[in-house]
């Protein structure tokens, strides 16, 4: 069956000189993906590997100029490198990150296939309406491709698009997590990742518990002056929190930009649920505060980015709806579930012409450290999370004679920083480990 799977999607590779195949009114198109993960966790604690292949097939059919509907089909396959249920030994947990490249929910399934888009599309002039299953991008509900099938969404979608100004509504009633096969109800898909510990310092019972039933989100992002733009989201999920997202960016010169951010968030309803000890949002009120300085020319971005969490609530967002789009979000970590937490980031990016143009390199160096409230300190730190100081090199390979070839190299390490508890369980899958991503992308 596994080598069935690889052929199919092998096929566009080895059949396909052109970017998309094209009907009269039909397009196909998609991604192969191969993905090999592994995580060398410090001393005795058990490491991982992981190799998957798999992708997404998508057809567009053109009814009209006006109207389009689309359907794409997502896979992930287990090559088999691992047995990831086997658990570490002394925490008697599994992998973090390997498992995330299959079915979480359920390891045992060596093919995942999910449906994960099926919308028809209507544009008007600027207009655009949107229903179905589809993919977003907002600041706290997005695909983070960071695995090999996305988080999707199923909903209504509007997008209203003149000059450099945008608008969008959307109303969600259904999500579907990345690195899951299936799609959830709201309130069902909070809780199919790690749910950490309640304010008790319990673990948290919100898993299957969670009442919602939607998601209405909104977004306008517009030029207020000369060099000044303002992006503001507003995420409301029905009885459970609100969040509101506000960040100001300011051109100072061609190269040099300023940009702030505010993220507040405060309790709706229950809280997901009235029962105390099963509440997935136990809080009022979180804030986030951002600030973030860019300076970029024609082959670098140099950036140096701040995040203030301040100490009266936890920034709670499910990570199963994707990664945080905050200033100092690095690859393989999160600030969510924190309070009073500090972290600093810088970020250094280049591109890179060898071999006679052949072949570009697009490297990206962040460095990241991270002030933590105490592991032992449930009501601040959700996760157990220690301080640590995080370092990614991720490498883009553009190859000029495949260019729908894009290998990219992840590399990762989280030292832990002060004294941190002789507990493995602050240790595994969290800092003093070391994480490599080699994954290959074929566009088509």
């Amino acid at each position: 069956m596994r080598i069935l799977l690889i052929l199919i999607y092998c096929l566009p590779f080895l059949s396909m000189g052109q970017d998309t195949l094209t009907t009269k009114k039909g397009t196909f198109s998609g991604q192969w993906r191969t993905y090999y993960m592994r995580t060398a966790n410090k001393g005795d604690l058990k490491n991982f590997n992981a190799l998957a292949t798999g992708g997404k097939l998508k057809y567009q059919f053109q009814f009209t100029d006006n109207l389009e509907v689309g359907t794409a089909l997502y896979n992930s396959t287990n090559i088999g490198l691992e047995d990831l249920t086997v658990p570490d030994d002394a925490t008697g947990r599994i992998s973090r990150y390997e498992e995330g490249l299959f079915d979480r929910l359920n390891l045992n399934n060596d093919a995942v296939f999910l449906l994960g888009e099926l919308y028809a599309k209507y544009k008007l002039n600027q207009h655009a309406f949107t229903l179905g299953r589809m993919k977003i991008n907002t600041p706290l509900i997005n695909p983070e491709d960071g695995r090999m099938i996305p988080t999707l969404v199923q909903g209504f979608w509007y997008n209203y698009k003149i000059g450099k100004n945008t608008f969008q509504f959307g109303l969600l009633n259904e999500i579907a997590p990345r690195s899951t096969g299936q799609f959830y109800g709201i309130g069902e898909s909070i809780g199919t990742y790690p749910v950490g510990r309640n304010k008790y310092g319990n673990a948290s019972l919100y898993t299957d518990n969670t009442e919602s039933d939607y998601i209405l989100m909104f977004n306008s992002d517009f030029e207020l002056a000369k060099n000044l733009r303002i992006n503001v989201w507003n995420q409301y999920v029905e009885n459970v929190f609100n969040s509101i997202y506000i960040k100001p960016s300011f051109k100072l010169s061609k190269s040099v930009q300023i940009a702030g951010e505010w993220l507040h968030q405060n309790k709706i309803g229950d809280g997901g649920n009235a029962i105390d000890s099963l509440r997935y949002f136990n809080q009022n009120t979180a804030d986030v505060l951002g600030l973030k300085m860019s300076y970029t020319d024609k082959v670098r971005l140099v950036s140096l980015a701040y995040n203030r969490i301040l100490p009266q609530g936890q920034f709670i967002s499910p990570r199963e709806w994707g990664r945080e789009d905050l200033f100092s979000f690095q690859k393989r970590e999160r600030s969510e579930g924190s309070a009073d937490n500090h972290a600093l980031v810088l970020n250094y990016k280049q591109e890179f012409k060898i071999l006679k143009e052949d072949l570009n390199l697009i490297s990206i160096l962040s460095i990241g450290k991270h002030w933590k409230p105490d592991v032992t300190n449930a009501i601040l730190n959700k996760y157990a999370m220690p301080d640590y100081t995080h370092i990614n090199l991720d490498i883009f390979f553009k190859i000029k004679k495949i260019k729908n070839l894009r290998p990219e190299l992840l590399i990762t390490s989280k030292m832990g920083n002060g004294d941190i508890p002789d507990n493995p369980n602050f240790y595994f899958n969290k800092v003093d480990l070391f994480h490599l991503d080699i994954i290959l992308n074929y566009n088509f």
